[in-house]
């Protein structure tokens, strides 16, 4: 995924739902989260980065352990029209 792809994204959805300030956004420590303008569109939407410290797993394994069960239990078991 680039830079350009993941800000792309994170405007669209700031523009669908206007979230609440103060949202935590969980993300891991690829480069386009960790990209200068992504986070200043962070700072700007009054919105928390939430990145584990390098090197370990158990800072973000609440968010990992939903987003691995919400995979496997709800998403590969479903058919979808499109993927959007």
């Amino acid at each position: 995924m680039t830079r350009q792809l993941s800000i792309d994204a994170l405007q669209m959805a700031l523009d669908l739902k206007s979230p609440a300030s103060g949202l935590m956004h969980h993300s891991d420590r690829g480069s386009q989260y960790a990209a200068g303008d992504y986070q200043k569109m962070l700072t700007k939407n009054m919105m928390t980065c939430g990145m584990s410290r390098k090197g370990s797993c158990y800072d973000n394994a609440v968010a990992e352990s939903f987003f691995h069960l919400l995979k496997t239990e709800w998403v590969n078991h479903h058919r979808y029209l499109s993927r959007s």
